[in-house]
This record gives C-alpha cells, structure tokens and sequence, in this order.
C-alpha cells in the first residue's frame, strides 16, 4: 500500500461528534492540517487543511487505506455499545498495520480491569492493546463530562442514582479539547503520558444539584437510589442488560469513590485552570 502524502499525516476522529468536533475546530484555528475520519463524508465539518476519508472502526480494510502515511491519530471512544472493544481492537490493529506512530486516545478516569463502572473495563483493555500494538501511545482520562449533568436530571428536576454521597470531579468537555489540542499540537512530548483530567472541584450529586439550582434558574434535587431502585426505575426503556449495568454503574462507580480526586494536569497541559461547574453554566453551548 502506497502511503498517501497528499493527505496530512495527523488523523482526527470523532469529528461529528462533541468532543472531536472541538478538537478538530480548534485544530483548523489553530492552522493544523487533518485527515478527518467519518463514516459520512457529507457530516465532515468543513475546516480549513481539513480533508475527509471514510472508514469505520469495525472495518479493518477501510481503516488501514484511510490511516495509510498518517504518523499521529487522535482516537475518540466509539460510541456505547456491546462490541465497542471489538471495534476499537480492530481499529487499533488497523492503525498498526498502517503505520501509524502515535495513538492520543480518549480514556476514562481511574479504568482498570475491576472498574465499578462497567464500560471503564472496555477503556482499560483499550490502553493495553494500544501498548500491545507497539504504538506510541498518550491516554487522557477523562472524568464524568460536566456537560451529561444536566442531562442526568429527569423531567421533574430530580437526579436519581444510588451515588450515595460520593464525590466526583466532573471536567467540562470544553477543556478536554483544550488538553487534546496541547497534546496533539506537539505530540512527541507527551509519548507514554497518562493525562487525568478532572475540573477544580469535587462534588457529590446533591451538590451538584445545588449548583444546577443556582445557575440554570431550575430546581433540581437529588434521590439516592438503592441499586435495586435504580434498575427498576430504568427497566421501563427496554435497554439491553449491558446498558443498563452500565447507566447504574455509572452511580456505583462515584459511590465507590473510583471519580473522586483532583487533578492538576489540565492546567499543566494548557496553562488555563478548568471550569467549575458553577462557571461551566455560564458559557455558551459550543
């Protein structure tokens, strides 16, 4: 396979989405050329030394020719689903076989083979196969988004999770983009770093409901679900068993105290402190 020097050698995914759409506006502000890998060419943004090449992260071959001469892959999670790390294994083997030197991929927060959180395991067995593959690798793990909370509250204001009153320390998914931008902007100096990337706070969930409160004009409570209560009350969506060990897991998890903790590396890779919540309702919906 002939390597493709009219394409950039930096591949971006998730560029439809939230968080890679950030990325990838922020590298074309920034005057970084891209590859932009979509599923659907006519979705791609239009950015400036932007160009878009179709693949999947389920289909190998695909994969390979759209990653053949790139030399750095920003690699968003695939979305929620019972195969994702069948996916993201052959998207990973996909990208070894192309030659792809450096992997910057977006973790979760404290994964380990054991992770309360069920989809953490998924994020834990990612990293190692990266390892594994022989790639350059840097991992920014992050945690709970800021931006789900107000998604997490139901019609009648009221957040329902058996979270207990663990803490977490939510990161806007604002500054997650920053911390990608740093790190791909200058990618050899971050081979073989692990990032975590928290806000400035810890929180538990009848806090946060506090702070929701104060800067969205809502009331917004919170009930601490037992885990029983917390299956039941989700049984009613028809999800699949694996969804849903996964939303309750999402609340264990913060009960456990696995999202507790704060971190300085956001500020170490940006030079800017992350938004607190409180400041993460006051900006504009990117």
């Amino acid at each position: 396979m002939d390597p493709n020097p009219e394409l950039p050698d930096l591949a971006v995914t998730g560029s439809t989405g939230g968080l890679g759409g950030m990325v990838a506006r922020q590298l074309a502000a920034a005057g970084s050329a891209q590859r932009l890998l979509v599923r659907d060419p006519a979705r791609a943004p239009e950015l400036e030394h932007a160009a878009a090449v179709v693949c999947t992260y389920s289909d190998s071959e695909a994969a390979r020719q759209a990653l053949d001469g790139a030399k750095v892959l920003f690699m968003v999670s695939a979305a929620e689903a019972e195969d994702r790390l069948d996916e993201h294994f052959t998207f990973v083997d996909a990208a070894a076989g192309a030659g792809v030197e450096h992997v910057v991929y977006t973790s979760i927060y404290r994964c380990a083979p054991d992770s309360t959180f069920t989809l953490a395991r998924d994020h834990y067995a990612t990293e190692e196969h990266i390892k594994a593959s022989g790639i350059e690798f840097t991992f920014l793990r992050n945690n709970l988004y800021l931006d789900f909370l107000p998604l997490m509250t139901g019609g009648d204001g009221v957040i329902r999770g058996p979270a207990g009153e663990g803490t977490f320390s939510g990161v806007a998914r604002e500054d997650i983009a920053r911390c990608a931008l740093a790190v791909l902007r200058d990618p050899a100096i971050h081979k073989g770093r692990t990032y975590n990337l928290t806000g400035p706070e810890e929180l538990s969930l009848s806090r946060a409901a506090e702070v929701l409160t104060a800067g969205t004009g809502r009331t917004v409570g919170y009930h601490p679900e037992t885990v029983e209560e917390a299956y039941s009350s989700r049984a009613s969506y028809g999800a699949p068993q694996w969804q849903l060990d996964a939303w309750v897991s999402t609340y264990t998890a913060i009960a456990a105290g696995e999202l507790a903790g704060l971190s300085f590396d956001v500020h170490g890779l940006t030079g800017e402190d992350p938004l607190s919540l409180a400041e993460f309702l006051t900006r504009p919906q990117l």
